[in-house]
């Protein structure tokens, strides 16, 4: 429905499992999408073929109200040639079509039976034919009348399968697709775009989300936003759980009361659906790490930065992108990014150590930085104005001791100290006052609802205790690099340790050896229960066990339990004054529990 790994717009992809896609193979399915594209007159070109480990990504660019028929196309022209290739398998081919037309005809009135379906065909110019029907059934010049004139307004649109949205925010208005009005009836004048910005990466989405949020909040905006906690507006909660996709991006959106958008944006929304929004002013990455390989087709850090990357597709020409420097693969990536986009985007880079060569040779540029020297987090060259001029490209602003920021834990929180450079660069980015940024940022993480499960921090009976949300090596790693420093000369570490299900065995592993890394005397191993995603009770954990025992851990140090909280209740019997608990928790219903134990305590 939007910009996404293989295009900047709309289309469909088909994954082709358990069939060698060869050359010859692909080079036939190309050429009929393309005679099909040219019988039906769509001006979408592109087409791709992307290997992976589990198969080949069969992707085409479709006109937005063409995107059933974008299936028919793409799943006839692989059909039709496995059929060239083996005429006997033709039958079994169009049957299979025929019976995924049938489940999938729009549902009837109820009591009814279902109207009768245009049957699949493989032969071309019977399907072709077909194709003409269906998309004259499917197309909707009414909204493309709409989008045309909002394009030629400069004004932002938020299309799925129910609503179209004019406008963001408090300077939008949503239709439903089968009532549109014509374009001389919408209300243009009072439609208008709203600062808006897209955060992904791998580890740091929420907080830099939260961050973005609360210097909107100081700049006078109503901000909202969307993470993997729910949808806010201000501290209200219109939607909780995960909605760190699409519907969470489209709440925020819809929301009149909206005045500034701060919208997480998970990998796995733009693999399966793309990105919900088409214009944004900022988009940032945080970093690119290991976690969610072998899930739709990306097995690689390469391929998992594409796609985090295609957010940058929503950009317009003054918009900006803001990067992580310290990360090699996205500093690799951003070489390509002008030939993959066909423009050059405007890039601002940020790093722990502001005298770093990266940011060096991008202030040499002209380009906005953020980093650390001599302890103070400097911004330079970033923004704009309340007016809307741009900051001269010399001039660099002092948010502030880094020690001093609640979030930076002492300047322990190295990663919390990226997060919080990323954010202003972005939020320099949207318009928020420098000065306004740096009030935020010194008292930003002192309170507890500031950054609910992420470095929330607590002393209970002499016991430090650490929730996090830490949930692939490098975020644990991380975190497990602030609870070392807190526990006292005598104190021991003690770690609730588990994964979610729908990650590989050696990504369960990986996990497991970050753990032994900081020789903890505990590490109680948990089920991740809300997030078994397929695997059966108990295999993660035994996955996590076996690989710690290999590492040398005592089997005495590593207990199981069936749950988190069973997890982390263990860990504060065992605990005594002076030891240090990292409790990285995943469920949120988990997180309340432990949370209302903490307080007793």
């Amino acid at each position: 429905m939007g910009a996404n790994l293989f295009f900047a717009g709309t289309g469909a992809t088909l994954e082709l499992t358990g069939v060698p896609g060869d050359e010859a193979l692909l080079g036939a399915w190309r050429s009929r999408v393309e005679r099909a594209r040219a019988a039906l007159g769509w001006s979408e070109s592109a087409m791709v073929a992307r290997a992976h480990a589990g198969g080949v990504s069969l992707s085409i660019a479709a006109p937005f109200d063409q995107l059933f028929l974008a299936t028919e196309v793409n799943e006839w022209a692989l059909c039709a040639t496995l059929a060239e290739r083996d005429p006997d398998r033709g039958p079994e081919l169009e049957a299979g079509l025929l019976a995924q037309a049938i489940e999938n005809a729009p549902a009837s009135a109820a009591g009814q039976s279902p109207p009768e379906t245009d049957a699949p065909v493989l032969e071309e110019s019977a399907a072709l034919e077909r194709f003409a029907r269906l998309a004259a059934r499917e197309a909707q010049p009414a909204l493309r009348a709409l989008l045309a004139e909002a394009q030629r307004r400069s004004l932002p649109c938020l299309l799925d399968e129910q609503l179209l949205t004019l406008g963001a925010g408090a300077g939008g208005r949503s239709f439903a697709l089968d009532a549109l009005p014509a374009p001389d009836a919408v209300p243009w004048p009072v439609l208008h775009d709203i600062p808006t910005a897209l955060i992904t990466g791998s580890n740091g989405k929420t907080t830099t989300v939260r961050l973005l949020a609360a210097c909107a909040r100081e700049q006078g905006w109503r901000a909202a936003y969307n993470c993997t906690d729910g949808v806010f507006v201000g501290a209200e909660a219109l939607a909780q759980g995960d909605y760190s996709g699409p519907a969470g991006a489209r709440r925020v959106l819809r929301e009149p009361r909206t005045e500034a958008a701060i919208l997480e944006v998970a990998r796995g929304g733009i693999l399966r659906r793309g990105v919900a929004v088409r214009r944004a002013r900022v988009v940032l990455v945080t970093n690119i790490s290991a976690d969610h390989f072998g899930e739709y087709g990306i097995d690689d850090l390469e391929g998992l930065a594409d796609t985090k990357l295609s957010i940058a597709a929503v950009l317009p020409g003054d918009g900006l992108l803001v990067l992580n420097a310290e990360d090699a693969v996205l500093r690799a990536k951003a070489e390509g990014l002008a030939r993959r986009f066909g423009r050059a985007l405007p890039l601002a880079w940020f790093a722990l150590d502001f005298d770093c060569a990266a940011l060096q040779a991008q202030r040499a540029r002209g380009g906005p930085t953020c980093g650390v020297r001599a302890g103070n987090l400097l911004l330079s060259g970033a923004g704009r104005h309340e007016g809307g001029e741009r900051h001269e490209a010399g001039r660099v602003h002092d948010l502030g001791a880094v020690a001093a920021m609640p979030l930076t834990i002492e300047g322990k929180a190295g990663y919390n100290i990226a997060n919080l450079a990323g954010a202003a660069l972005a939020a320099a980015a949207l318009g928020v006052a420098p000065a306004r940024i740096a009030n935020v940022y010194a008292r930003f993480g002192a309170a507890l609802e500031d950054n609910p499960g992420r470095m929330m921090r607590f002393e209970a009976g002499g016991v430090r205790v650490l929730l996090d949300y830490a949930h692939n090596p490098d975020g644990l790693r991380g975190f497990l690099q602030v609870a070392s420093t807190m526990r006292t000369p005598q104190g021991r570490l003690g770690v609730v340790l588990g994964h979610a299900g729908n990650r590989q065995d050696e990504d369960v592993r990986a996990l497991a050896r970050v753990a032994a890394e900081f020789r903890p005397e505990l590490i109680v191993i948990k089920e991740d229960e809300a997030h078994l995603r397929g695997r059966p009770i108990g295999d993660v954990p035994l996955i996590i066990r076996t690989e710690l025992l290999r590492l040398g851990l005592p089997a005495a140090a590593l207990p199981m339990r069936t749950s988190e909280l069973d997890a982390v209740q263990y860990a504060l019997a065992w605990a005594r004054p002076g030891d240090v608990l990292a409790l990285p928790i995943h469920a949120s219903s988990a997180r309340t529990a432990v949370l209302k134990i903490l307080a007793k305590n």
